[in-house]
């Protein structure tokens, strides 16, 4: 694998390297990301400005595979008022009085902004599998419901970008241990991690599955080696870049005679 992929064909995740990061040094990758940093930013204000679209970035992956570190590095130039973050949880009661998607729609960001999911609606074919919060009838069609959605919001302007934060079991391993060893950092740390790693494997082929049957032209899934935290940005802040220049956006015409209006 000579970089990251978009997924159009059957994978299996172990044909994935999660240490993969085409021979850059830490220093090397960093410099990279933070032009592309600013890329974003720049980006970003076009964005805004234009009002036309908006880009969705949805993180998924296992617990310590570096969302949360993904975005705080990867956005690290945008301006915080155009970005609308969401981390999804349990639903609420309210949320649970509907379909599986009308809090996610909700979320969706409106024109001209970035919306950033820590993770989505796709642990409806996730967590709720593994765990078996919900018989397999149920979460089976969700696959279906899903690729709609996503098409609905493409359709309508809404650039979607779809992340797996590929880690090894490994490295999720010494993640957990530097949680308890800092002090600083058991605030991480939860119990249920613990029992979220005893079902790795099942989660392996619950991502398999979801990124085979939800990988599609207008929302492709992104796999992105993550054992290393620098290359995940890298690899991260170079599809976004790509995406937004895609967009091919344009700054809104000036209203008529503005050139003629002399401030005193």
């Amino acid at each position: 694998m000579s970089q990251p992929i978009k997924i159009v064909s059957r994978i299996r995740l172990k044909d994935f390297n999660p240490d993969f990061h085409e021979g850059l040094d830490k220093d090397e990758a960093r410099e990279k990301t933070e032009r592309l940093c600013r890329r974003i930013g720049e980006h970003q204000d076009l964005l805004h400005a234009s009002g036309t679209k908006s880009l969705l970035i949805l993180l998924q992956g296992m617990d310590t595979s570096g969302k949360d570190g993904a975005v705080k590095h990867v956005f690290d130039a945008v301006n915080p008022a155009g970005v609308e973050s969401t981390s999804f949880k349990t639903p609420t009661s309210e949320e649970a009085a509907h379909d599986f998607l009308w809090r996610v729609h909700h979320a969706v960001p409106r024109y001209g902004n970035i919306g950033i999911f820590n993770r989505s609606h796709y642990e409806e074919v996730l967590v709720v599998r593994v765990l078996e919060l919900k018989p397999r009838t149920v979460w089976q069609r969700h696959y279906e419901e899903i690729n709609a959605f996503e098409r609905l919001l493409t359709q309508n302007n809404v650039v979607l970008l779809k992340f797996f934060l590929h880690i090894s079991r490994e490295e999720q391993g010494r993640r957990l241990q530097a949680r308890i060893d800092d002090p600083h950092k058991n605030w991480k740390f939860q119990p249920e991690d613990l029992h979220m790693r005893a079902h790795w494997n099942e989660f392996m082929r619950a991502y398999e599955d979801a990124i085979n049957r939800c990988s599609t032209a207008h929302a492709p899934w992104h796999i992105i080696p993550a054992n290393r935290k620098w290359f995940r940005d890298l690899a991260i802040a170079r599809i976004v870049v790509d995406a937004m220049e895609r967009m091919k956006l344009k700054w809104p015409k000036p209203a008529e005679g503005l050139s003629k209006i002399k401030i005193k």
